[in-house]
């Protein structure tokens, strides 16, 4: 049985739609405001939900169908919540002949989640990316900032116990 795709649903704060208020009236009148203002609001939120966009659109005389487009075209912006920590696991051709989808798959199990999904703690997101330039430390992951190479399975059990 497929596993149901957990939705989060919107929490966004009056002082956090102030601030967007506040960003996009200081770009209003700005040739190409868009993408600044969508940076800036993911930075606000964490990631664009439709009620965010919506308000960008509406600020900024565009459509919702204009702002979605920028969102969903560009790899920067996230839809959805991501977790405290993100997982980030290279399948490029060197990490991928070393066994990076491996580490892949027991982070998946041990998740219980698939790549590109959240816990429904919060606590992890989980993505499989291309070539994170670490080649020589194949296999590699990434949690947020911190490289993890030369993975084996066996590997990944202590690296997420350090974040739980």
């Amino acid at each position: 049985m497929a596993k149901q795709k957990t939705v989060v649903p919107f929490q966004g704060t009056p002082e956090q739609e102030q601030q967007l208020r506040e960003v996009i009236a200081s770009y209003r009148d700005t040739q190409g405001a868009l993408m600044p203002v969508l940076q800036k609001a993911q930075d606000i939120y964490g990631y664009l939900p439709i009620e965010v966009q919506t308000i960008i659109a509406e600020e900024l005389g565009l459509s919702l169908e204009q702002v979605y487009q920028v969102v969903t075209f560009y790899s920067q912006f996230a839809l959805n919540p991501t977790g405290k920590y993100r997982i980030a696991v290279c399948l490029g051709t060197a990490c991928y002949v070393k066994g990076s989808q491996n580490i892949l798959d027991e982070l998946e199990k041990q998740l219980g989640i698939k790549a590109g999904g959240s816990t429904p703690d919060g606590l992890f997101t989980l993505e499989a990316t291309r070539c994170l330039g670490c080649c020589g430390l194949a296999p590699v992951m990434m949690v947020n900032d911190e490289v993890y190479g030369r993975l084996t399975v066996k590997d990944v059990g202590d690296i997420l116990a350090k974040y739980r």
